[in-house]
């Protein structure tokens, strides 16, 4: 027996060859408030997806843990119907019997200590049962405030103690923390339990194939790295809108807002792939050391009072439905100062960037729902035309779409057919959808697969999320001392002062 074979290796496949997945071994995911929207919509889905796919082991066992009076079947059946509703592939009814004979349910709240020591019983059946090999991620799908109960409940019942050779794992949702103190408690209390590399946050949007293709984009061509800098680049735009209200958020959300809740991990993570070197290898060391060293280059504006704006939603129309406004909605403080819309710039002080502006801006009941990154190349130094045969010319553009039609456009100028020299901006679109004949994963389902194979290269790193606090809590401080979020009608692009921000810069806000 050769020693590959030992370790349960196939001596049969040949590293080198791309047909074969990535397919996880041994396992199983234990998730705490498994009731919850995320857990229904997202993460049951993904699992059977993946499960559809051959992309879990035949053992693979789901555990739910809520304060619900559940049996096993009730279980089972909630997971069925949210399989059914949400999931990305069609559903099989033989994926679905081998997957839920691996469904525990384990029902109490995260004191109870009895719950706990049914869980460990549970687990230990399952190793019997379907084999899990002692491998066990838990995902904490539960408000950041019981994170410090569940993490030291694992610990006080041997629960992140992984036996042998086997692993345990623990999966946290943002928000990391409100501000850098906290996000540091609670790094500490995680990793008295973990070890760092045993802990997965998920910012979602890492997962989503645009994100990734950022950095095969850059590194794996050579047409865009040569321009990638400060001697063709005028300005970054990062824009995550959202045309939805808080729904019925009103207790996460108040108090919270945009900036927190999508600049701090979503835009600061986009910024950093956007602006960082080339790394030495696509390994997740290689990747964060890369990403430290931008977010540690980041410096905000002196005056924030000029170059930051927060906004906050009024009553309007959206998609032709009368649309609340933030004050109006369920559970909101009619005197509430929590920013629905915010907006920032910042530059980055290193050698590739030095002078360029990034503008960051998120928010809720805005135009459309559409994340991009816009990379917009100064014009050119000299042009042999009349100005009247480019009026209609602006600033050639590399957007990334990174939601909801996945792609690439390209914009620069070209002659408009006919007998005069006049030239017009066109676009050269690259869609995931056309380009490839698989549909791209959901992010959910990279994520968790990658949870169980181990792998972190789309994880961000304790030192990033306590970087990425640095930048912002400055912002959220000056905020909290001047004035209120400026209102704007729902469905427009945000305030007056957003558009004003980047008028006095000599720019303007790109229209998705």
């Amino acid at each position: 027996m050769t020693s590959s074979s030992a370790h349960g290796d196939n001596p049969l496949r040949d590293p080198k060859d791309r047909r074969l997945p990535r397919i996880a071994g041994p396992s199983g995911l234990v998730i705490f408030g498994v009731t919850g929207d995320l857990s229904r919509k997202k993460l049951m889905p993904a699992v059977y997806d993946l499960a559809n796919r051959g992309l879990l082991p035949p053992g693979f066992s789901l555990v739910g843990f809520a304060r619900r009076d559940w049996a096993h079947e009730d279980f089972s059946q909630v997971v069925h119907d949210a399989v059914k509703q949400h999931a990305r592939t069609p559903f099989r009814e033989e994926v679905w019997q081998q997957l839920a004979e691996g469904f525990r349910f384990v029902p109490g709240s995260f004191s109870d200590d009895d719950a706990f020591k049914k869980l460990k019983s549970t687990i230990e059946e399952l190793d019997k049962a379907r084999g899990t090999g002692g491998n066990f991620a838990f995902y904490l799908s539960v408000p950041p405030k019981f994170f410090p109960t569940v993490v030291e409940q694992l610990k006080e019942h041997g629960l992140s103690e992984a036996p042998g050779d086997s692993w345990r794992r623990a999966v946290i949702e943002k928000p990391f923390g409100h501000d850098l103190t906290s996000a540091q408690e609670l790094n500490n209390i995680v990793h008295e339990v973990f070890r760092p590399s045993d802990v997965f946050r998920i910012d979602h949007y890492l997962g989503k194939e645009t994100v990734q293709n950022i950095l095969a984009l850059r590194f794996a061509n050579t047409m865009f790295e040569p321009l990638w800098n400060r001697s063709y680049v005028d300005h970054v735009q990062i824009t995550m809108a959202e045309d939805i209200g808080i729904g019925g958020r009103a207790g996460y959300y108040d108090g919270i807002g945009a900036a927190r809740d999508v600049i701090q991990n979503h835009l600061l993570q986009l910024l950093a792939l956007t602006a960082m070197e080339e790394p030495s290898s696509f390994d997740a060391k290689a990747l964060v050391t890369e990403k430290l060293k931008v977010l540690k280059a980041v410096k905000l504006p002196r005056e924030l009072g000029k170059h930051t704006v927060r906004g906050q939603y009024a009553h309007g129309w959206q998609g032709g439905e009368e649309a609340l406004g933030y004050l109006e909605e369920e559970g909101i403080d009619p005197q509430s100062r929590t920013d629905t819309y915010a907006a920032i710039k910042l530059e980055i002080d290193n050698r590739r960037w030095a002078g360029i502006p990034f503008y960051l801006r998120t928010g809720k009941r805005l135009g459309r729902r559409v994340t991009e990154i816009a990379i917009v190349f100064q014009r050119a130094p000299h042009s042999p035309f009349d100005t009247t045969d480019t009026q209609e010319l602006g600033q050639n553009a590399l957007v990334i779409r990174v939601q909801p039609d996945e792609g690439i456009t390209l914009r620069f100028g070209s002659k408009v057919p006919g007998t005069s020299m006049e030239i017009r901006d066109v676009t050269m679109d690259f869609a995931y959808g056309e380009s490839f004949t698989e549909s791209s994963p959901e992010a959910y389902e990279r994520l968790l697969l990658d949870v169980l194979l181990g792998d972190s290269n789309l994880f961000p790193r304790h030192q990033e999320v306590e970087e990425s606090w640095r930048i912002l809590d400055p912002v959220e401080a000056y905020w909290e001392k001047h004035g209120k979020p400026e209102q704007y009608t729902a469905g427009t692009w945000g305030p007056k002062s957003a558009d004003e921000m980047l008028a006095r810069d000599g720019r303007s806000w790109r229209r998705p």
